[in-house]
């Protein structure tokens, strides 16, 4: 498995019912396809699943809150205002930062308005790709996998039936998976 691949050459083989542990002939493709669609995924979604560190410089806004770009936030290690240097704190007593998943927040403190004079350092991510993520990918696999017999091929006709392909990019139950996992904050 590639960093940063949403599932396993394994996974996708157990769904698409290649069981046979000497079946191994089309393992490159469906390693490529796992990276290529895992990457798909992630720009599809704007954001990267995988738990990592940030440093972003943002546009102070006047207030106390400030959502992070990416998520969910696991540690702040610096926050910088007008290059100083903010403490951590609490939303009660303690002045300074402190954050949830999706926010930073101060208390007794104010992102100064300005262009570039925040700068926050963080962790954010993942600890684990969740499930339907991962079957999201795993199905997109292999309906590309599927695909490579019939490109261009909108329907076929055999023996007095007909069967139709789908034309889309993306099934719609992986459609709204997908949906549930995209960034939306504005950057």
């Amino acid at each position: 498995m590639a960093m940063g691949d949403l599932t396993t050459l394994d996974n996708v083989k157990a769904w698409l019912g290649l069981t046979d542990p000497d079946q191994t002939e089309d393992d490159l493709l469906l390693t490529r396809l796992i990276t290529g669609v895992s990457e798909f995924i992630k720009m599809w979604c704007r954001r990267d699943f995988t738990q990592q560190g940030y440093i972003e410089t943002r546009d102070g806004t006047g207030g106390t809150r400030m959502a992070f770009i990416n998520h969910p936030a696991v540690a702040v290690s610096s926050l910088l205002i007008d290059n100083r240097p903010i403490p951590i704190g609490d939303p009660v007593l303690m002045p300074g930062y402190y954050f949830t998943p999706t926010l930073l927040c101060l208390n007794g403190f104010r992102f100064t308005r300005g262009y570039g004079n925040v700068v926050v350092t963080y962790t954010a991510g993942l600890e684990s790709i969740p499930p339907e993520l991962e079957q999201a990918c795993i199905e997109l696999v292999g309906l590309r996998f599927r695909e490579k017999d019939r490109i261009g091929l909108t329907s076929k006709g055999m023996a007095g039936e007909s069967t139709a392909f789908l034309q889309k990019e993306m099934p719609p139950s992986v459609l709204v998976v997908l949906e549930g996992h995209k960034r939306i904050v504005p950057v």
